[in-house]
């Protein structure tokens, strides 16, 4: 048998050989690389396509009164979602869900692509969903591809009270929230954050830590069952906030301004704790929970009495007679005025030619310091304080905290006016303004504007003698925030008398404000300040002391004419409801 000769030259056998061995050493190589070298890294990519970790929802801390009584709980709810890159047929999967559940199409496409971010991140659908909604979309399971639904803490309010601008609210997180939320891994979309009020404040202790566990899907995304090979991991609920607010004042206030523009705040001087913060017209606390529909939204919004404004950290008002105690203390201190010198009240003061007048049309005849507080004449204040000037009676104001937050724990309030010289000449002009505006700011009006929560401050400060602990509504241990050390005792010791006469004598202006508890002390002073915009608004500050302990009081109606008529008898009620049972005072005054 003839064979062909090897035409193929060793030398180009043996290159053909080496290219050979080459490859297949690639190809060895590569395969290590990809399933020695790199197994870890895609055994997980792997099983990102068998395994679906589902988030469990923490949920939030109860928020609770002083004596443990719930006053915002949770409650669970369900929420839809759909991953996009695991649904076959988008419209199919909608058509079903929507007839299953009743929820319109538009809606669904519509939450689809607000929450929509990214092919293998679930968006979610609807919210809220009952039982019965969820039973029909089980019994489609089978056909719907890419669906899940997860259980979801929203917030719940068993109690009759609203507090709404204190409690605050939670807000869901979208794109631009998540943004500017701080830590940012913290959040996913559709999340509650806390955002208004106590809700906020409090946002970190209170919106706990989620968990995880694992299912295993297949190639469709329908999920086949918890995953053996991965431990579920529980969340940590939020922790608890216990406030010091009293729940039964709380609601006794809140009836009572029913149908008001109204601000009372109770508070316990000796430790700055909150009894009672009610800010009225306010709404309803679950507003903003679950779906808030566009009617309800713009009714709220149009309101002509604004039930979303906090009155009590944001609302500004002239404190009309309220302040006449700093101005007093200030001329008492600086030894400007005489305890025995009297002026006369005809009703009327003439400076220049504007006319000044008391609130008592026929005037109040001969007024000595006492007589003026107690009386609240104008008159006397008028010719007094023009013995300090517009820049000491400031400095005064700014002492006991006015033109300054507070800082009680809330998400934010307005600091108010306090006008000095600096202030009225870029108002005015240097010579723009004269000593009528001196006349204004001593009985609290003019441009001088406080808010509520200040009024709080500085009665704490009063009934403490300078000494007064930071207003919170959070229960902890007091800290000192505001203390006054240039008025002597017996400034202070003075003035607590001139404040006891109010509410003690015939002609005390503040008399309504006393219950007639035997053993209950109290201490106030009334308001009637004048406002442009209608009636005047009616005030009342004071505080009451029986067994050792201690209330202050603030009461605020817009609109609601004198203060002794008005706001008084309001402040009596929140001292007969406390001082006059022994359970009552148990609950209020406990640590």
């Amino acid at each position: 048998m003839l064979k062909a000769a090897n035409l193929i030259p060793q030398k180009r056998f043996i290159v053909v050989c080496g290219v050979v061995v080459i490859l297949m050493l690639s190809l060895i190589f590569r395969f290590f690389y990809l399933q020695v070298y790199y197994h870890e890294t895609y055994k997980q990519k792997a099983e990102v396509n068998r395994i679906r970790a589902i988030p469990l929802n923490a949920p939030r801390g109860l928020i609770l009164d002083r004596n443990g009584e719930i006053i915002v709980d949770n409650y669970p709810t369900y929420v839809l979602t759909a991953i996009p890159g695991e649904m076959i047929d988008k419209h199919k999967n909608f058509q079903i869900i929507s007839k299953s559940t009743g929820i319109d199409m538009s809606l669904l496409e519509t939450n689809y692509k607000k929450y929509y971010r990214g092919r293998f991140l679930p968006a979610r659908l609807a919210k809220d969903l009952t039982f019965d909604q969820l039973s029909r979309i089980e019994e489609h399971k089978q056909e719907l591809t890419g669906i899940n639904y997860i259980q979801f803490p929203e917030r719940y309010f068993p109690r009759k009270i609203n507090a709404a601008h204190l409690l605050g609210y939670v807000k869901e997180v979208d794109q631009a929230l998540l943004n500017e939320l701080n830590p940012k891994d913290k959040y996913l979309y559709g999340d509650l954050v806390g955002w208004r009020g106590l809700e906020k404040v409090y946002e970190e202790s209170l919106r706990g830590e989620k968990g995880v566990y694992f299912v295993e899907v297949d190639a469709y995304g329908r999920e086949m069952g918890q995953s053996p090979d991965y431990k579920k991991e529980n969340p940590i609920p939020g922790k608890d906030l216990q406030t010091s607010l009293l729940i039964s004042l709380q609601q006794m206030l809140e009836n009572l301004l029913d149908g008001k523009r109204a601000v009372v705040l109770v508070s316990l001087p000796k430790t700055g704790a909150m009894l009672a913060m009610v800010s009225k017209p306010d709404y309803s606390p679950d507003l903003f929970t679950g779906v808030t529909t566009v009617a309800e939204w713009q009714d709220i919004i149009s309101n002509q009495d604004k039930p979303l404004l906090n009155r009590m950290t944001h609302g500004l008002y002239p404190p009309g007679s309220t302040l006449k105690m700093i101005t007093a203390m200030t001329l008492m201190e600086k030894g400007k005025v005489n305890y025995s010198e009297s002026i006369y009240c005809s009703g009327i003061y003439e400076l220049g030619d504007r006319h000044f007048r008391c609130w008592k049309e026929g005037g109040h005849g001969k007024m000595d310091l006492e007589q003026a507080v107690t009386q609240s004449c104008n008159i006397y204040f008028y010719h007094l304080v023009q013995r300090l000037t517009l820049d000491e009676l400031a400095e005064a104001c700014e002492s006991f905290g006015f033109g300054e937050m507070t800082g009680i724990d809330l998400a934010s309030e307005a600091k108010g006016v306090i006008p000095n010289s600096t202030f009225m000449n870029k108002l005015y002009g240097r010579w723009g303004w004269s000593k009528g505006h001196l006349l204004n700011v001593s009985l609290g009006q003019g441009e001088l504007v406080v808010t509520p929560i200040q009024l709080m401050q500085y009665i704490n400060i009063l009934a403490m003698h300078g000494a007064a602990p930071a207003l919170h509504i959070a229960k902890g241990n007091p800290i000192i925030s505001s203390y006054i050390n240039h008025y002597s005792d017996q400034t202070w010791n003075r003035m607590e008398n001139f404040l006891r006469n109010v509410i003690t004598s015939v002609h005390g202006t503040g008399k309504r404000a006393n219950p007639g508890i035997p053993g209950l002390i109290i201490a106030g002073k009334t308001g009637t300040a004048q406002n442009p915009h209608g009636e005047p608004h009616a005030l009342f500050v004071g505080y009451g002391k029986k067994d050792n302990e201690l209330v202050s009081v603030v009461v605020l109606i817009e609109n609601g004419g004198s203060g002794g008529e008005t706001a008084a008898p309001i402040a009596g009620r929140v001292f007969e409801f406390l001082f006059s049972s022994k359970e009552t005072m148990k609950l209020a005054f406990s640590s």
